[in-house]
């Protein structure tokens, strides 16, 4: 499996959605829970593995997950685990303490549902570039059919009940990856996140809750769920994303106006150093990538794949080293495959 996602070209990676250059991925995720168990915080393990069991039953009955492969955790070693966690298929909770979690996902990487994360389900569909409405209508289609086979925890006057207080309601987070390299050149980027924290949304790094915006990557998300209907989520993120893109598109055309010379300079040297560096590690590879992905959207540098280019900010992290060489690395010895894999993806 695992290779195959390493091979995949029509992951959520390929670069292929609309407005892909800044919007690197659009997700909607859904927390549901079973009222027939505690929430899996509460419950002991052979109650964990009741659950797990009952899903991995009933999960092929459900025809928008027909030819998904079942996964559990614990079979699974640390860099596999790792692996899935910096494909954004799992969460960093979902990599710990992992007797009786599982995880349902498709081969396309589009469909992910971790089972005993916080919830008992968490269910998400993420898409390439700005396609936030599709990725909705799938994992309703999804939520629709899991509704039909078990008694989801749900209460009139409250929605649907949650591990966290944050996600009771609707239990649905919808966010895109958005690389926003020229607000953060022009120093407007931490105005914009205020201006988000005001207005209920969250923002976080490459790899979600509790990490950095490596590679001027910054996940916007919805910070409340109850009282707003599903729609008005999705609608809400739409038009703020929009509001983002605007600006970042507006600070493009500062740069290029004010700085170019600097900008191309720039961007050229980035693409230099990835195409001759011998050893590199995956923060200083991230800056030259942000650079270069720029310098690309600017039209200073053409002819280098957007689909390569997005699946390398993946490609370069750890885990994803040690599966692609089959070994257990030490810190210099991934710098050293991440620089031959960035020459070889990027060569003239």
């Amino acid at each position: 499996m695992f290779e195959e996602f390493l091979n995949n070209k029509n992951s959520w990676l390929n670069g292929l959605g609309p407005l892909s250059g800044i919007i690197f991925s659009s997700r909607i995720r859904l927390a549901r829970n079973f009222n027939d168990y505690h929430f899996p915080g509460h419950v002991s393990g052979s109650r964990k593995e009741a659950i797990l069991k009952n899903v991995e039953e009933t999960y092929p009955a459900i025809k928008s997950l027909k030819g998904c492969a079942f996964v559990r955790m614990e079979n699974l070693d640390d860099i596999d685990r790792r692996f899935l966690l910096e494909r954004h298929l799992v969460s960093q909770e979902h990599i710990v303490s992992v007797k009786g979690k599982g995880l349902i996902v498709s081969g396309d990487e589009r469909i992910a549902v971790m089972i005993n994360e916080e919830d008992h389900l968490r269910m998400q569909v993420i898409a390439s570039g700005f396609d936030v409405s599709v990725c909705w209508e799938m994992v309703n289609d999804i939520d629709d059919e899991f509704s039909r086979l078990f008694n989801i925890a749900f209460m009139p006057d409250f929605g649907y009940l949650t591990s966290c207080p944050t996600n009771t309601g609707t239990g649905l987070r919808a966010s895109c990856m958005m690389h926003l390299p020229a607000l953060v050149l022009t120093k407007r980027m931490n105005k914009i996140l205020e201006f988000l924290s005001k207005i209920s949304f969250t923002t976080r790094g490459l790899f979600g809750e509790g990490t950095q915006a490596l590679g001027d990557f910054f996940q916007i998300s919805n910070q409340v769920s109850l009282g707003l209907s599903e729609k008005e989520i999705v609608d809400n993120l739409t038009a703020v994303v929009n509001q983002v893109k605007d600006q970042e598109l507006e600070a493009r055309s500062v740069l290029m106006e004010k700085y170019q010379t600097s900008i191309e300079d720039n961007a050229w040297r980035a693409l230099g150093i990835l195409r001759n560096c011998r050893l590199i590690s995956s923060k200083e590879a991230l800056a030259h990538l942000s650079m270069l992905s720029l310098g690309m959207d600017l039209g200073i540098i053409k002819n280098i794949n957007r689909g390569v280019l997005n699946s390398l900010f993946i490609v370069i992290q750890p885990a994803h080293m040690q599966k692609i060489e089959k070994l257990l690395l030490k810190e210099e010895e991934r710098d050293r495959a991440r620089a031959e894999i960035l020459r070889e993806k990027l060569k003239e």
